[in-house]
């Protein structure tokens, strides 16, 4: 089976891409969301990237979404 990257919209957050790079890499969100927001304070890196991924990945809004294709 092969991981596929989707953005995962759960609860009222922007876009969903934390959520769907933390199932993608099977990593707390949390871990993923702290990180995005210390490249984004530190080096100014993250505003543009997140965006891109928002808009070049589809969006997947099912409550237990899985990465993996069927």
């Amino acid at each position: 089976m092969r991981k596929k990257f989707y953005t995962i919209k759960k609860g009222k957050k922007v876009c969903g891409v934390c959520n769907g790079l933390s199932v993608y890499f099977n990593i707390d969100v949390t871990l993923i969301r702290v990180l995005w927001l210390f490249l984004f304070f530190t080096f100014g890196f993250g505003i543009i990237p997140y965006i891109v991924l928002a808009v070049i990945f589809p969006s997947k809004e099912e409550e237990n979404s899985t990465p993996y294709e069927s």
